[in-house]
């Protein structure tokens, strides 16, 4: 999967790049406080779209965090695009200082993928789930187990980036895709689930346990 391996995100060397271009030219005109300024958004991108390497707990029935962040809900909803029943819900909200590197939460097989445009409200709104621009993953395991995660845009957050397709196995804890600028990640999975994560709890994409699946 793309991004292994590498400290900074792909994603991030367009921004990079420019950036490093127009403080160039700013240092040559002798234009001593913009190449200063340039210089600080060189290290925010290179900040922004870092990408350490994280070590997965193992263990089949683990479902652990898409992303850095806040848990920002922890309950029950109906989802009707493809459970069309009551399940478990977790929302993850990062802000621009978080990691923005997303990580697969669980091992399966790429069963269907979506990608919805919307709106851009705050990622931290209850609303954000269904009216932001989102894509999401449905993975399915060899007992038939399913689970949805989805990426939101934000206020700020114009761009998801999701790199796998329909039929690809997936290996949780491995990178799977990013959103640029601050945004959330929901995950949806059957009630039957025992949760561990609590509201407010900071994760750590590819680390933090949230729950297991039965």
């Amino acid at each position: 999967m793309r991004n292994a391996n590498q400290p900074v995100a792909q994603e991030g060397y367009p921004f990079i790049g420019l950036f490093a271009f127009i403080t160039l030219v700013f240092a040559l005109l002798g234009w001593g406080f913009m190449a200063v300024l340039l210089l600080a958004l060189i290290l925010f991108a290179i900040y922004f779209f870092r990408n350490p390497e994280r070590t997965a707990p193992q263990g089949d029935d683990l479902v652990i965090a898409p992303a850095d962040g806040e848990v920002i809900f922890v309950g029950d909803v109906e989802e009707e695009r493809y459970f069309e029943d009551s399940v478990q819900k977790i929302s993850i909200f990062m802000s621009v200082f978080n990691v923005h590197v997303n990580r697969v939460p669980w091992s399966g097989k790429v069963v269907d993928k979506f990608y919805s445009p919307g709106k851009f409200f705050n990622a931290s709104l209850d609303k954000a789930s269904e009216q932001n621009e989102q894509g999401g993953l449905l993975l399915e395991d060899e007992k038939g187990r399913r689970i949805l995660f989805v990426q939101i845009a934000g206020l700020i957050a114009r761009r998801i980036v999701t790199y796998p397709v329909i039929g690809d196995l997936l290996q949780h804890g491995t990178r799977y895709g990013l959103i640029r600028f601050g945004s959330r990640v929901d995950l949806y999975f059957p009630k039957t689930a025992d949760v561990t994560v609590t509201l407010g709890e900071r994760t750590v994409a590819g680390e933090t346990v949230l729950g297991t699946l039965s």
